[in-house]
């Protein structure tokens, strides 16, 4: 359903297709104009013009690779100067199947450059404009692997992991200030993502191959509810909630003056 309020304007990185292509479907239908940022600019252009015809909303494009530098920075620029922005999605990422040891340092560099440089380099510029406005909201798409590092390459789960955490973060730092922050932990999604890692998606067993449309609607309905970190394959919301519960229970003993007894050969009382 398309909405004719506006809400603002949504930037959104890795626009060109997948999940961000689905994200500016969404956003545009719920009263958002579109920044539309990726390197592909053809493809944006179709996307841009379809969604104008859809959506009457007023759709901008910046065509950018943000693993480079300069390129990054014109995007950065827009993020601060264009006070109509009261969305961040963070989508761009770079994937990898290999393990660690067979990937080479041009692609681990490319993945940390895309995954953690540029998520935080794009959040650091857009949040002071949107705590001044007093209302905004940024949503960076992280991982399942940023809870189960066994299963893909080690920098990788490790760049999703950094996204979730940072976002925790963000949450803790700005949610007094009218800013909505979340992580969305996808599982398989089906889109060129995987083609591009190395894995084509057709090589995954259908019964763990989320569609973009199912993942995009879950997570803003994820959104919608308040939610920090949203996992849409996950069956019962208790198993994070338990999750989350023990990790803040630990927070009281992470830092004490003396070494746990079972480092010094003291028994406990």
């Amino acid at each position: 359903m398309t909405t004719s309020e506006n809400k603002g304007t949504a930037l959104i990185t890795g626009a060109s297709s997948g999940i961000g292509a689905i994200y500016a479907d969404r956003l545009a239908r719920r009263g958002y104009d579109l920044i539309l940022v990726a390197r592909d600019r053809p493809r944006l252009d179709a996307i841009a013009a379809e969604l104008v015809v859809k959506t009457g909303r007023t759709i901008s494009i910046l065509q950018a690779d943000l693993g480079v530098g300069a390129e990054l920075g014109l995007v950065e620029q827009r993020l601060r100067d264009d006070s109509s922005i009261t969305m961040l999605v963070n989508n761009a990422g770079r994937g990898a199947t290999k393990s660690l040891i067979d990937s080479s340092l041009e692609e681990l560099d490319s993945l940390i450059a895309i995954n953690v440089h540029a998520v935080t380099r794009l959040t650091r510029a857009v949040a002071p404009g949107l705590v001044a406005r007093g209302k905004g909201g940024i949503i960076n798409i992280a991982s399942m692997v940023a809870l189960a590092p066994e299963v893909l390459n080690g920098v990788y789960s490790a760049s999703k992991s950094y996204v979730m955490v940072l976002t925790q973060s963000l949450d803790h730092e700005l949610k007094d200030k009218g800013i909505q922050v979340q992580a969305v932990l996808p599982g398989a999604i089906g889109t060129p993502f995987w083609d591009h890692a190395g894995l084509p998606v057709s090589n995954l067993p259908n019964a763990i191959v989320m569609t973009a449309d199912d993942l995009v609607d879950a997570a803003l309905a994820g959104f919608d509810q308040g939610e920090l970190v949203t996992i849409p394959s996950l069956p019962d919301v208790a198993d994070w909630e338990k999750f989350e519960a023990a990790r803040i229970a630990l927070g009281p003993n992470l830092s004490h003056t003396k070494p746990a007894a079972r480092y010094t050969g003291v028994k406990s009382a």
